[in-house]
């Protein structure tokens, strides 16, 4: 599978899953996700894909510090609708990275490792998603602005170009390198820029 170079380089989210270990899927329950993993699950890569992962691994950072983060265990709550923009893509992300499931998620094992009903629509929380640990309680809320990292000006004549079905094979070629030039700049250049990625803690 080619890709990016860059998609390596993008720090990785480690987390502990206890289901995952219960069930041997993993024998010491460490799981570890990488950007190429958001990527394949969207199947594409886009300043939305980044910042959804960049958000939640900042997310964790400041919910965890230097302990695992406990995947199955940590609620997310998304103030838009899932059909409003882009929040459906952004929750696909994240679900996937923390476990956390709507109502189609598992219903658990003996009360054990529920997954279902740990991500919310249309809450009432001032930023894009708030966070929250189960265990303890603690909780964030999060916010992208990717709009702080511009792409090429270039882009949006190749992007009709090549939608309009005109552009040569070089054209679009370079429409993708800008693409992905920008996606690493937000996750690599901007990746801890509390500009791009905001994150608050509540309380």
């Amino acid at each position: 599978m080619k890709y990016p170079d860059f998609f390596d380089s993008v720090p990785r989210i480690r987390l502990h899953d206890s289901l995952a270990a219960f069930l041997g899927a993993v024998g010491d329950g460490i799981i570890e996700y990488s950007y190429l993993d958001a990527v394949k699950l969207a199947g594409h890569s886009c300043p939305t894909v980044a910042s959804a992962y960049g958000l939640t691994r900042r997310a964790l950072q400041a919910l965890y510090g230097e302990t695992l983060p406990e995947r199955g265990a940590i609620r997310v709550e998304f103030r838009e609708d899932p059909r409003s923009g882009v929040t459906g893509v952004v929750a696909n992300v994240v679900s996937m990275l923390t476990g956390a499931a709507h109502d189609t998620g598992f219903k658990g094992l003996a009360g054990q490792f529920v997954r279902r009903n740990l991500l919310f629509f249309t809450a009432n929380v001032p930023l894009e998603i708030r966070f929250t640990r189960q265990d303890t309680g603690a909780q964030v809320d999060v916010a992208a602005n990717v709009g702080q990292v511009p792409g090429n000006p270039e882009m949006s004549v190749l992007m009709q170009r090549g939608l309009g079905g005109e552009a040569s094979a070089d054209e679009l070629q370079r429409f993708g390198a800008l693409w992905q030039e920008r996606v690493r700049r937000i996750l690599l250049d901007h990746g801890d820029d509390p500009e791009v990625f905001v994150v608050r803690r509540v309380g």
